[in-house]
Formats: structure tokens, sequence, C-alpha cells
């Protein structure tokens, strides 16, 4: 027989696996010794009552009864020979649009501007080690894209886009551990990310697929509105049909696509700082105080409130994780989280962000739809001046911010390349500093002990979504204007996250299978 049990249990209990099998069994008025296989759908903790519990959702197969084996997430096929589509960019878009089109029988040519795993590591180092940035290899830009680097929270559930489970279980299939299928936030873990970037790529290169690094889309080959190819400096690689998935750190992609007269709309965006607490304290407000222990993870946070018009929330929480630079360029300083698979640095961090609205963008306007954009250089820009000129972040104390005052110490910090202190109030822009000050300030009321001077925020967390939007047509995802072009991922401005970027590429590349008739 088969039977769906719900239950709750306390995190000692769920923490070993005879303790499941025996309460599954009592759940079921049967014998352990009856069961075949326990498989879990869902596993969640439940922190909102002062009795932390886990709650597991599983099927209890018995008697003679077995799961049926899954099908396999990816059906390798040799693509050589077969029709090519460009795909600029390696990020989740690209890499999944490239295992679809293989699936479909059409060659992946995946153009990158950063290095390949190994070498992109390299130059992440120097970051921290010299405060230098190569603009084309970075936390942002490289193999795998940002989500190389970005520490693999699998949060989005929707089902407006597609089939989240497939996007799962190919992560699975290339390394990940199997929690990831039933946990209710599942994580992967900048540690084991490179490697399973690492798997996907040389799956595609075995199927057929063509990877070329440090080839940066310096224009596009447009004729009568049709697309024709990408340009890379002096190389020109032909296709009908581009996959654009540069993701929203690629300003200067937006440049080249404005310069080239192709549509563009400013779209509102979010903008904030990065928040740090000690990781204990953040254990102790969301568990009532009881010890973790090893029977819980590190515990997370998830805040939202309305500041007038405004919105201000939580976004890319990383608990027992660190904050890691995000530029992509020397003259600029931006500020990201993530966390290893095991989440166990005495940190937690968050971005604090709120909305950037059409009405903050009036001084922009002779940037037209990159008005976004610039506003966003302009205040990486300033925090690379507050910050000292190098990739030293600029930081302040959670309550000088909140008083307006300026930080005579700051508490340790898990930002590698180094904080200054600096008085974030004073330079931020007054739509951001106002309605950070007031949703600080509610957040402490919502989790008691928030609010402390052993808490840090480090500026500035400006890439949590894209300033532009790429319009495309909703139901074939191509360009609105240029046929065969099709922006996907972050940086068309319709998807944020891993998930949703995947999902995104892969859609992209079934409309391109259905363009071809395939």
């Amino acid at each position: 027989m088969i039977h769906r049990i719900n239950l709750s249990l306390t995190p000692e209990a769920a923490s070993d696996a005879r303790e499941i099998a025996r309460h599954m069994a009592e759940a079921i008025h049967s014998q352990e010794s009856d069961i075949n296989v326990i498989r879990i759908l869902r596993r969640s903790v439940d922190a909102r009552k002062p009795r932390v519990v886990i709650n597991i959702e599983a099927e209890v197969f018995t008697c003679n009864d077995h799961p049926e084996e899954r099908a396999a997430p990816f059906k390798a096929r040799n693509v050589t020979g077969g029709k090519e589509v460009i795909i600029a960019g390696s990020g989740p878009a690209g890499l999944f649009a490239a295992l679809r089109l293989i699936e479909l029988g059409i060659r992946p040519v995946i153009v990158e501007r950063g290095n390949e795993i190994s070498e992109r590591k390299r130059d992440i180092a120097q970051i921290s080690r010299q405060h230098t940035v190569n603009p084309d290899s970075n936390y942002c830009f490289g193999e795998g894209g940002a989500g190389t680097f970005s520490d693999g929270k699998l949060y989005t559930r929707s089902k407006k886009r597609g089939d989240n489970s497939r996007v799962m279980e190919l992560f699975h299939l290339f390394g990940a551990d199997a929690d990831i299928l039933y946990e209710a936030h599942p994580h992967i873990g900048t540690d084991k990310l490179p490697g399973i970037v690492k798997n996907i790529r040389e799956t595609i290169i075995e199927c057929g697929g063509v990877f070329l690094f440090n080839k940066r889309i310096t224009g596009l080959m447009i004729s009568h509105r049709e697309i024709k190819g990408v340009v890379t400096g002096n190389e020109k690689f032909p296709s009908d049909h581009v996959i654009l998935a540069t993701g929203h750190s690629a300003g200067d992609v937006y440049h080249l696509l404005h310069h080239q007269k192709i549509a563009l709309q400013m779209k509102p965006f979010a903008m904030g700082v990065r928040a740090e607490h000690p990781q204990v304290l953040i254990d102790r407000i969301q568990y009532h105080g009881r010890s973790r222990g090893s029977w819980l993870p590190p515990a997370s946070y998830t805040l939202a409130r309305q500041v007038g018009n405004r919105g201000v929330y939580s976004f890319c929480m990383c608990p027992g994780g660190f904050i890691v630079p995000s530029a992509t360029s020397d003259g600029e300083v931006v500020v990201n989280g993530m966390s290893a698979s095991r989440r166990n640095s005495p940190w937690a961090n968050s971005g604090i962000v709120t909305e950037i609205k059409p009405e903050d963008l009036t001084g922009f306007s002779a940037y037209g739809p990159l008005a976004g954009l610039q506003f966003r250089e302009d205040i990486e820009r300033l925090a690379w001046e507050a910050g000292g000129r190098r990739q030293t972040a600029p930081a302040q104390r959670l309550t000088d911010f909140i008083d307006g005052r300026a930080s005579s110490s700051l508490p340790r910090c898990s930002y590698s390349p180094g904080i200054t202190a600096s008085s974030l109030h004073e330079w931020l822009p007054e739509p951001v500093e106002s309605a950070l000050k007031e949703g600080f300030r509610a957040f402490g009321r919502i989790m008691k002990g928030y609010l402390t001077d052993e808490a840090i925020i480090v500026g500035v967390e400006s890439r949590s979504s894209s300033p532009v939007r790429i319009p495309r047509d909703p139901s074939t995802l191509e360009h609105i204007e240029v046929k065969g072009l099709f922006p996907c991922g972050e940086g068309s401005g319709y998807a944020g996250g891993i998930i949703s970027s995947a999902i995104d590429g892969i859609r992209a590349a079934e409309q391109i299978s259905l363009r071809l008739g395939l």
C-alpha cells in the first residue's frame, strides 16, 4: 500500500532516520519491518511557536509496493552538425537553455565573456587580495554567471513560469544533494555550485555543444530587423537565433542594445544595503531563545514592510554566510551575500532593499530607458568613493544609521576585502535612506533584538533586480522588434533568481524549437 503521511516532529527526532521510520509506522498503524520505502516529499522548519517542530510530508510504501522510478531529467543527444543557436551568457538561463536545446536536437554555441571556473576563481581572489576587478571575470561574469557564486538558494515555488521540479532534478543530476528535491527552502551552497556548473558544461560539450570563453559581445548582427548573429571584437558568429542571457549586471550590454536602437524599457528595481548580524543572535530570536544544537539549521528570516508608498524588504537572506564583493569593474562597490552548503560561518546577512520608482529618476530623464541603470551606476560610484576608492566597502553600525550619527567603531564583518566607517545616512539617496530607516525600525519591532550595536550595514546592495527590461512577446519570448532574438533570464527583466532564470532559458529553447519546426 501507499500511504501519504504528514508528521510534526521535534528537531531531534527529525534528524534521526530510525526515529522518522518509527513515527511513520505508528502513523499507519503498522510495524517498521512492513515499510519498504519512505519517500520524503517536503520538509520544513516551523518556528512560529515556542516549540519548534519539523514538518515532514512523505509517502510510505508497504507490502509489495515501491515508488516508480523517476524519469530521467535529461535526455542526451548528439547534436554535432545540428542547427546552431547562439547563447550569449552561461548563467542559469544560458546553461539550462543549452541543455534543453540538446534534448530538442539543436546545437548550442555558448559565448561567454568571462573565464571558465578554475580561472574565474583566481580572478575572484584578486578582488579581496589586490582590490582589482576583472571586468569580464568576477562574481557576476564568467562560467555559470552570477549563479555560480550566488550560493544556490532555490526558493522560487511559483508554477506560473514552468516546471520548477524539473530544474531541481537537473541540479540533483549534476551533483546537488537530494535534499533540494524536498526541502521547503532548498539550498546548494557556493562550495558545491562550481562543480555542478562544470559537470553541466562537460555534458553539453560531450553532446556536441560548444563553449567559447573570453568572448565579450560587442555587437549584434541585424538585417531588416532579423538577428543574424553576434560580434565579439573582430569575430563574428552567425545564427538566425540568439538567446540573450547576459544577466542584469551587464550594463555594457544594455548600452550596446540602446546604441543599436533596439527597444528597451525602464522598469522599477530595488536598492539598499546588506545587514549583517551574529548568527547566534538570529538563532536566539527565531528559535525563541532555545539552543539550536546540531538538529536545527542556522535560522533565517523574511521581512517586509510598507513605508508610505514604498516597500522595504529582505532579499537573499544568507544564514551562516558572508558578504562578498560583486562589483563588475573598478570604480564601483557592490555587495551581495552567499553561504556554503553547511552554512557554518558565524554571521547571518541579508540584503535590505527598497523600491526605486520612476519618480525617483526625474533627474535622469536624458538617459531614456537607461535612467535606472545610470542611477544605479552613480550610487555604486558613491560607494566606491566612501569606501576609499578600493573594494573596501562603506559600513555603519545599524543603530548609528537609524539615529543618523557616524560610527566611531565597527564590529567584525565577513566582507573579505575589508570595511571602512562611513555615514551611509548622509550619501544614500533620500528616498532610499528614509525608507530603510523606517523599515529597520519596523523590523526591530517584529524581531526583538534585531536592532543592536552588534549589527552592521554594508553598502551598497544594488543588483537585486534589473533596472531595464528588454521587451518581448509574452507568448513566444521573442523580442518585440528583432526576429530571432530571445532575451531571457534576469537580464531580460522578466526573471529573478536561479530557478526562474533557468525556466526562462528552457522556455526560450522550446520556442526556438517550435520556430524551427522541430
